[in-house]
């Protein structure tokens, strides 16, 4: 998917609360087919350390066999052995080469989904900072509210204050 329709998509989703994220790699898994999964097993087999003793192993008892056997099938230059040899590797190598070509396409599809719910949550991240500058302002709002009321109050109690020594200053003047 292109990358502008991706996030169209994704954004459609965030919109919709949906969610983005899901497991690719059993999506990738269900639309094997028989000749991949056996090229897979093949490449795992055939890049594991028992592939490599067990072939060693092999031809070690080839080359016994065919040099101190009392008639051998396949002479010391063991010609057979490298034809056998080369007929393994020229199987192997595109089998393997399908299986790295399968998971190359697999890191593409991982990779484009972790750009997906990545992207997803840098919008989720978003929304929350809106909503927290939206409470923010909201609180400043309340606080200068209550502020100015304050405000208000004390110069009240100022006035009144006044009031009461101009009074209390008036009744000292009238006694003496």
């Amino acid at each position: 998917m292109h990358p502008d329709g991706m996030a169209a998509h994704i954004l459609k989703q965030w919109q919709e609360r949906k969610p983005v994220a899901r497991n690719v790699n059993d999506v990738f898994e269900q639309q094997m087919t028989f000749g991949q999964r056996v090229a897979d097993s093949v490449a795992s087999f055939g890049g594991s350390w028992t592939f490599i003793g067990m072939f060693l192993a092999a031809m070690v008892v080839w080359m016994i066999v065919n040099s101190r056997g009392p008639k051998p099938f396949d002479p010391f230059p063991f010609i057979l052995l490298n034809l056998a040899l080369s007929c393994v590797a020229s199987l192997q190598a595109p089998v393997i080469m399908m299986s790295q070509n399968r998971q190359s396409a697999k890191d593409r599809i991982d990779a484009q989904h972790d750009y997906a719910v990545n992207l997803k949550a840098e919008l989720e991240v978003l929304g929350l900072h809106e909503k927290l500058d939206e409470i923010r302002d909201a609180r400043i709002a309340a606080l200068q509210r209550i502020l100015e009321e304050q405000t208000a109050m004390l110069a009240a109690l100022a006035a009144e204050l006044q009031k009461l020594r101009v009074q209390d200053n008036g009744s000292d003047s009238v006694r003496s």
